[in-house]
């Protein structure tokens, strides 16, 4: 059985299916509809505003990736774009939202969701619930007997673990797509599959030692997430709420993919509307600080994410993936696809993007629903595109 309403999904659309084209633009809006998830409440606090301010950002020019000139309108014309949204300390420039999607609309965040999670795990850090530099296993001991035996926290939040873990997409045996099986957000093909995400966490073993090249492997957010609930005792979507989602201002309640046992997909599950990523991402423009002026992440995190490790540019270099960004770091699971600290990211695939440019104070965000999980074109031609409305505002 697909979710909790199946007489609203589309005939068409099935648990083998739904992140497949020509579904993704639909599916990828009613997630809620289509599996179990829970709900990550906004609160009862005030709206952050966004008040308009608005400019022909469309017609900014931008240089494609392979040279050939563009605009920014045209960029998220011809990169399956469901929403895209510009600000600039706190006003909007430019929104559009294309198909039947909506301001409101929850969308799926795919990795994006990884960003959200590291924020909980960096306000623990700053309540002294949660040491980055312990072993995961001393908040979950059930560690000890996998493979993140000798892990820290912070090799989970870095992705800098030795687990043995493919994250090819197109790859249907890779344990990225088994996970989504043991979650149940695709039909399980073997029975030996654990029944939950906890479980076939357990299962991972290690291939080198901790502590080496990042490798970017989604099951680092899933433990992560774990060691955040048992840190604090509570499970993540109450977590999320109290400790960010409730203080950002968020206009509307977010969600998560859940497992039979109420565990979240923490690497990739959060559904938000697109308003309320500016809001989030706007955390990383004010050391912390909400468009409200609260003070939701340490601002010896937000310092921390940016700065990165003595080594972090290093084990980004040497990393086996085709990352693409010389020069650029992954810290605290945000991207940095420049040498520096002035542009970072969080990244999805399929096309899910929050753009932080801190020097031009701009913050954007970008909803997509591309027929392939990942698409380097598009991808870069995107991120030309929010470089060159910072560049102009600069």
């Amino acid at each position: 059985m697909l979710g909790a309403d199946p007489g609203r999904t589309p005939s068409a659309i099935s648990l083998a299916n739904w992140q497949s084209a020509p579904h993704l633009h639909w599916s990828f809006q009613h997630v809620a509809e289509l599996l179990p998830t829970a709900t990550i409440s906004r609160g009862a606090g005030p709206v952050a505003p966004l008040p308009a301010a608005y400019s022909d950002v469309a017609a900014i020019a931008v240089t494609l990736p392979d040279g050939a000139p563009s605009t920014v309108g045209q960029v998220m014309a011809s990169t399956a774009t469901d929403g895209w949204i510009v600000t600039h300390r706190g006003q909007v420039l430019a929104d559009q939202y294309y198909g039947g999607m909506q301001p409101d609309t929850a969308h799926l965040l795919m990795s994006v969701s990884k960003t959200v999670v590291a924020a909980v795990a960096g306000s623990l850090v700053g309540t002294g619930a949660l040491n980055v530099d312990a072993l995961a296993s001393d908040y979950v001991p059930a560690l000890a007997n996998s493979g993140y035996y000798g892990a820290t926290v912070r090799h989970l939040l870095d992705m800098r673990s030795g687990i043995a873990f493919s994250e090819d997409y197109l790859d249907p045996a890779a344990e990225v797509r088994v996970l989504e099986q043991a979650i149940g957000w695709a039909p399980r093909t073997h029975p030996d599959v654990p029944g939950t995400m906890y479980d076939f966490l357990l299962t991972l073993r290690q291939k080198v030692p901790h502590g080496g090249p990042f490798e970017y492997r989604s099951c680092e957010t899933d433990v992560l997430g774990w060691v955040c609930e048992a840190a604090a005792g509570t499970r993540m979507p109450e977590l999320m709420s109290q400790l960010v989602w409730s203080r950002l201002g968020a206009a509307h309640d977010a969600n998560i993919g859940v497992d039979s046992m109420g565990s979240g997909m923490f690497d990739g599950g959060i559904s938000a509307c697109l308003t309320d990523l500016v809001r989030f991402g706007s955390l990383f423009l004010g050391d912390g600080v909400s468009l409200l002026g609260e003070q939701v992440l340490p601002a010896a995190w937000v310092a921390d994410t940016l700065v990165g490790g003595a080594d972090s540019r290093e084990a980004f270099a040497y990393s086996p993936g085709d990352n693409r960004m010389p020069g650029g770091m992954y810290r605290n699971q945000v991207w940095f696809p420049y040498p520096g600290n002035d542009v970072l990211l969080c990244l999805g695939i399929h096309g899910q993007m929050i753009y932080v440019n801190r020097p031009a104070g701009v913050v954007a965000a970008k909803l997509s629903s591309w027929p392939l999980p990942q698409h380097a074109h598009m991808l870069f031609s995107t991120l030309n595109a929010f470089d060159a409305v910072a560049a102009q505002l600069m």
